[in-house]
């Protein structure tokens, strides 16, 4: 790299985090705002326990959303300053391309996404976790509360054989009641489990039934035992009744992939709010790329009004991939839909916009 790259690079990137500095304390502030009232109404909450539980898991979350932002915001900032000062039209004196002026901003972008991606697939889920944890103990509400702790009318298929039935479950309690499990052989029914309570153990993953009553059907007799408590194993856990979005962002990328896997086998039919988080995990720092080449194109040239207005050009552009991004989220979770492509979606328009910003900006 040439010494000219190492000045864009290393004013590029102080501009990055100097702007990331300016926006988490922004959303620390307003979060601070609406939850006060929360924190004041438990006296066994201390400052320090704020902090480490919930405001350290909080800044890891929004530094990694606010990147692309901040990267944008970063880009037009300095560009602007370097074309206002004349500093652009002295690059392009000394023969250098436009093309050839991206690659320090295409270096610092790469790095950027690295770390994107790392954050997203690995320590953002983790942190994620531990932050709703804090939220369920000190901020939701009852009724949130009783959502979250409340599964009803859930079927799962655990095999291609065997199916089962819950009519309401426990997820704090590990108990539920109405439980109900049939295996076919085809479509014909082999056998009926049927108990009045479920109840699950940590220890030994294993469940006790009671109130039971076991129906097999062979081909010329039927045989029925019951009895008051039978302990036995089923291929799930509590964990698999709770179908929530939210769920998805507690989970690093391997162990995600893995429960859509098997949930897939198990025949849950919609899994498309969990295939949409995992998508989203790499769209969003991939996208580092097409926002740094449409805000180089759009600061490069010395324009009437100066920064302000690149920057507020900027801006209502990266408002409006991130309206577009919502959108994309929701439809991608519909049954039914290519998640992939709907994910992807943003990037590809805004990709286009970027091939014809820098088109236009080489000539």
């Amino acid at each position: 790299m040439k010494i000219i790259d190492w000045y864009i690079l290393k004013r590029f990137l102080v501009t990055f985090v100097f702007t990331l500095l300016i926006l988490i304390p922004i959303a620390i502030a307003i979060d601070i705002s609406e939850k006060i009232d929360n924190f004041l109404e438990h006296t066994d909450l201390g400052f320090y326990q704020i902090v480490d539980e919930y405001y350290k898991n909080f800044i890891i979350y929004y530094a990694n959303t606010f990147m692309p932002l901040a990267l944008f915001i970063a880009v037009i900032l300095f560009t602007s300053k370097l074309s206002n000062n004349t500093e652009i039209i002295a690059i392009t004196n000394a023969k250098v391309s436009f093309t050839r002026f991206l690659y320090p901003y295409f270096v610092g972008a790469t790095l950027i996404t690295i770390v994107s991606l790392a954050m997203n697939h690995f320590v953002v889920p983790s942190s994620s976790k531990e932050r709703k944890k804090f939220e369920k103990e000190y901020i939701q509400n009852n009724r949130q509360k009783h959502e979250l702790k409340y599964v009803k009318e859930f079927s799962l298929q655990l095999t291609d054989s065997t199916y089962i039935f819950i009519r309401s479950f426990d997820t704090e309690s590990n108990s539920g009641y109405d439980f109900t499990s049939e295996v076919y052989n085809g479509i014909e029914l082999k056998s009926k489990l049927v108990a009045n309570r479920i109840n699950y153990s940590d220890k030994d993953s294993s469940f006790t039934l009671s109130n039971w009553k076991m129906r097999k059907i062979f081909k010329d007799r039927d045989s029925i035992f019951s009895g008051v408590k039978i302990d036995t194993v089923f291929n799930f856990t509590p964990k698999d009744l709770i179908y929530k979005s939210a769920l998805a962002q507690e989970m690093p990328s391997n162990e995600l992939l893995k429960f859509i896997g098997i949930s897939k086998k198990r025949g849950v039919k919609n899994l498309n709010a969990y295939l949409v988080e995992f998508h989203k995990r790499t769209s969003l720092p991939i996208a580092s790329y097409i926002l740094t080449i449409i805000a180089v194109a759009l600061a490069f040239r010395k324009r009437r009004g100066g920064t302000g207005v690149n920057l507020a050009l900027g801006i209502g552009i990266m408002f409006l991939y991130v309206f577009l991004m919502k959108i994309a989220e929701v439809l991608g979770a519909v049954a039914g839909v290519n998640s992939l492509l709907y994910v992807w979606l943003p990037n590809i328009v805004f990709g286009c916009l970027a091939i014809y910003l820098y088109l236009n900006a080489r000539k």
